[in-house]
């Protein structure tokens, strides 16, 4: 075998329709491109995206590297340095933190958050911990506990997997 003896399989090559010579033909007159228009036109369409004119998807969509979350996770925050003022042994809840002034309002779940140093063994009781604050306050002797009374859909685990 050749170069020059390559040839495509018999049958794989169709002629191309001839648009525009006749009613013989088969498609003449409007080249069955239907009756008037844009696409009916020499030259083709639109470009890709084009929209009619209205502004088009690519240039809607705020040019950011994500989009913002609509109905973000809300949760009331606390540091694992903040626990230390609490008694040895001592249950840790958000009602607990509350009382103790170390936040002043409520807005949403509570979370530990790993900054700062425990020394005293508690049993923590919230919606979800970081890894490093799970750490601290094992370390500590204290014990983590998931609440699941005020959590929403699957938050607590994806944010344990910190």
């Amino acid at each position: 075998m050749r170069l020059q003896d390559v040839q495509p399989q018999p049958g794989s090559k169709k002629r191309r329709r001839r648009l525009g010579r006749g009613i013989a033909a088969g498609q003449g007159a409007s080249c069955g491109k239907g009756m008037r228009g844009q696409k009916s036109r020499s030259g083709g369409g639109t470009r890709p995206g084009f929209e009619g004119g209205q502004m088009p998807l690519y240039r809607r969509v705020p040019k950011l590297k994500h989009f913002t979350v609509i109905n973000p996770k809300q949760y009331t925050i606390v540091n694992v340095g903040q626990l230390a003022s609490f008694a040895a042994n001592s249950e840790v809840t958000l009602a607990s933190v509350l009382d103790a002034n170390i936040v002043n309002s409520q807005q949403g779940p509570l979370k530990i958050l790993g900054d700062g140093e425990l020394t005293v063994a508690l049993t923590v009781t919230a919606a979800a911990f970081t890894r490093s604050a799970r750490q601290k306050i094992e370390a500590a002797g204290g014990r983590c506990e998931l609440s699941t009374g005020n959590t929403s859909d699957n938050g607590t685990q994806a944010d344990n997997a910190e």
